[in-house]
């Protein structure tokens, strides 16, 4: 089952939540459903609740303004979409580019998905050492790109919640 979207009192999208938590949210009267699967219902003993995709608190969050989105390795993962860096078989690790030991930060430039064989084999070296190549250069998402990830949505459910998500930056 996909997360679902948590916006703000003000519409402002927040962060994403588990199903069992969105239900919770909304049975507690802590949030409304915006907008729930057309089919699915979660039932329970004398209540029934659509299966939410978006929901709203009811009160504000006041949030602190973020330049940047945290790294986390699930991140890394879900920014390369599962595929190895230097392969593009599925990936199951993080990579450092610039190996730990050496001093390489665990940060979005540093870190690509990897192969568990692929990382092996670069062991700790850098990917030059090694004689590997990227297929695509590490970038850091910016917050909004990273809640969208964390959504892991289909291109339909993508069109489908397009109005509660924010606009794609354009350059």
């Amino acid at each position: 089952m996909r997360n679902t979207l948590v916006l703000n009192a003000s519409y402002e999208p927040l962060t994403t939540v588990s199903l069992k938590r969105a239900v919770v949210l909304v049975l507690q009267d802590k949030a409304v459903v915006e907008h729930a699967h057309p089919l699915r219902m979660v039932r329970g003993t004398g209540v029934a609740v659509p299966v939410p995709r978006v929901i709203r608190l009811n009160r504000y969050v006041r949030v602190p303004f973020r330049q940047r989105a945290p790294w986390s390795r699930r991140g890394v993962l879900v920014r390369d979409q599962h595929l190895c860096a230097y392969c593009g078989r599925r990936a199951t690790t993080v990579d450092h580019l610039v190996p730990r030991s050496r001093g390489g930060a665990d940060s979005w430039l540093n870190t690509v998905a990897a192969c568990s064989e692929d990382n092996q084999r670069k062991a700790d070296r850098t990917p030059e050492q090694a004689g590997m190549k990227l297929l695509r250069r590490p970038f850091e998402p910016t917050p909004e790109a990273t809640l969208m990830l964390a959504l892991g949505l289909r291109d339909t459910e993508m069109r489908e919640l397009a109005a509660w998500l924010p606009l794609p930056a354009t350059a």
